[in-house]
């Protein structure tokens, strides 16, 4: 998927994208290329996987600390792997969490 596939995608005034639904694979690529992540890993996708899937199961924020320890990955592995919080969150293609959590990410940054 290239940028002019991404516009075809709607995003929020965050950049998060609107519809989780649209996600996938290419997109999660697409988007990282566009953060300065040039290419996803197999660590980026237990990331993003586990992110994903609790906020489709629970509807929040997983903890920074416990993505990587639930992904059996060291601490900081998302500061490492993409830079902060925010970064994983609209790579994986989730919607804006809300202000609490946007600043919550922010701080983690």
């Amino acid at each position: 998927m290239n940028q002019a596939d991404i516009t075809n995608l709607a995003f929020d005034e965050y950049g998060f994208m609107t519809d989780p639904s649209r996600w996938n694979e290419l997109v999660a690529n697409a988007l990282a290329a566009q953060l300065g992540i040039p290419q996803l890993t197999e660590d980026h996708w237990k990331v993003l996987g586990y992110v994903r899937e609790h906020y489709l199961q629970h509807h929040t924020l997983p903890w920074t600390k416990h993505v990587c320890h639930e992904q059996g990955l060291e601490d900081g592995c998302v500061r490492r792997l993409f830079k902060g919080p925010i970064e994983v969150w609209k790579i994986a293609g989730l919607p804006d969490p809300g202000t609490e959590a946007r600043i919550y990410m922010e701080d983690e940054e």
